[in-house]
């Protein structure tokens, strides 16, 4: 059978994978039922209806015609580093390293750097827009996080708070 969309095809396998892998981990934990999920209830479920998109967007990619075949062109190297080295650097501010002597620089100054190092990833980088939102993800994180869900995380700088 021919691959008619290299795009589809690979991403139904990619949504297949992960649909399998937290279908496959969700076994680890009690499930339960409709009325009383357990712990691994929402993962295999999750896993279930990715699997199910993957078998579609894969079996749509060996039926319908495109017009080119849809490559699949290469990597973007520059996104995918700068997305990740975003998520790595916001979990070190988070939380600091203290093995390494790092402190915790707060949730508002992790969350300024993830939104500037992410926007490197980008074709246009607008100081301006970057900052207003940085400045909104910040007191929207704060306030949903800190406020509503009482959750405790170092919200400033650990030098500053003490």
């Amino acid at each position: 059978m021919k691959i008619k969309s290299q795009k589809d095809f690979w991403s139904g396998l990619m949504f297949m994978a992960a649909g399998i892998a937290f279908a496959w981990g969700a076994t680890n934990y009690q499930i339960g039922e409709g009325a009383r999920m357990g712990p691994g209830y929402f993962p295999l479920m999750l896993g279930i209806l990715l699997t199910l998109i993957g078998l579609f967007v894969t079996f749509e990619s060996l039926v319908v015609e495109t017009e080119d075949g849809e490559r699949v062109g290469a990597f973007a190297w520059k996104p995918l580093f700068f997305i990740i080295a975003a998520n790595l650097i916001f979990g070190i501010l988070l939380v600091g390293l203290p093995k390494f002597g790092i402190p915790s620089f707060g949730l508002v100054v992790a969350i300024y750097a993830l939104t500037f190092v992410a926007a490197l990833a980008g074709d246009q980088f607008k100081v301006k827009e970057v900052a207003i939102l940085a400045t909104v993800l910040a007191i929207g994180s704060y306030l949903a996080f800190i406020v509503l869900l009482n959750l405790q995380f170092p919200v400033w700088p650990s030098f500053i708070t003490g």
